[in-house]
Parts: structure tokens; sequence; C-alpha cells
């Protein structure tokens, strides 16, 4: 029972760590990244459609992407699209390739988007130490119900705050990349 409490936990917070990578994945940093295409919805012959779905997408440099649409009449749609969408971008088309610039950061940016990222990282710590929480809940009602003893809820305690602490190093270490990957120029 007790090795279940500490399995779900640890499996609880690696999720609270795949989730922050995830949303700090999605803050914009000074060079280029598809994934900040994947919202761009297009007009396909009446209807919106993904991006991906009427496009392929890649990097072409460290500042641009490259749009390269699987029909030629599509590319006029796909340069507007990106044009209309809230990401501030402006394509520009050469022949069947449109080519995405990605505008770099001001100083000020950058400290906002810092802001945020910390934001979220704090987020992550507090559902890690919810975790936490409930684990150690989970091993009181153990102890109260009698299904283990008091030293293996006291040891088990202790392995779970060590798990937590190794969790909140692992968001620290997330957010100190990010942060770096956004000061660089």
């Amino acid at each position: 029972m007790i090795a279940d409490v500490k399995k779900s936990a640890e499996q609880r917070m690696q999720k609270s760590i795949e989730a922050l990578k995830l949303d700090l994945g999605k803050v914009r940093t000074g060079r280029a990244h598809t994934g900040i295409l994947d919202h761009v919805m297009v007009d396909y012959y009446g209807s919106l459609v993904p991006i991906s779905t009427v496009a392929n997408i890649n990097l072409i440099d460290s500042r641009n992407i490259g749009v390269t649409p699987w029909e030629k009449k599509m590319v006029g749609a796909v340069e507007k699209a990106i044009r209309d969408s809230d990401l501030g971008l402006n394509p520009s088309s050469q022949g069947d390739l449109i080519r995405v610039p990605t505008p770099a950061l001001t100083e000020e940016r950058r400290r906002e988007l810092i802001k945020v990222v910390k934001n979220e990282a704090e987020n992550a710590k507090v559902a890690v130490r919810n975790v936490r929480r409930d684990a150690n809940a989970t091993l009181k009602d153990l102890l109260k119900d009698k299904a283990i003893s008091e030293d293996d809820e006291r040891r088990s305690q202790e392995e779970i705050q060590k798990l937590t602490d190794r969790y909140i190093a692992e968001v620290d270490k997330v957010l100190q990349a990010k942060e770096t990957d956004l000061m660089a120029i």
C-alpha cells in the first residue's frame, strides 16, 4: 500500500513537471518555433482548418519559419491567416514558400515574459506540494485504519518529502533554463 502511495505521488509530480514544460514551450523566445503556428486557422474552401492540415511547417533558420502549402492556390489564404492571427507576425511569400520571420524581443518584453515564466514555475511547485499533501493525508488515513505502523508512516513521509524536494529542484532547473533562453539575444 505504501509503495502505491509513493508511486502515485511520483507519477503526479512528474505530470506537473511535464505540464510546466508544455506551458513554458508556449512562451515565445526570440527564436523561431513552429509550435507558435499551431493555433492558426486557415479558410480551406469555406471551412476553418488548422494550418498544419494544409501546409508543411519547418524552420528555415533560428529566426524564420517556412510554411509550404500543399496546394499552390492556398498560398494567399495561408499567408492571410498568419497575418490576421494575434501573433503579430508578418509573413511574406516567395513562390510556394511563405517565410515567417519572428521579431526579436525587446528587453522590456523579455522581463515581462520572465515574470510569466516564474509564475508558471510557482504554480508547478504548488502542484507538487499539493501532491505531497495528498500523499501524506493518505498515509495518515492508512495509519488511522491501522494498515501501517507509525514507523512506516514516518519513514514514508520522509521519502515523500525527498521526492518533493527532488521535483521542486527539477522545476527550478526548468525555470532557470527558460530564463536563460529568454535573456539570450
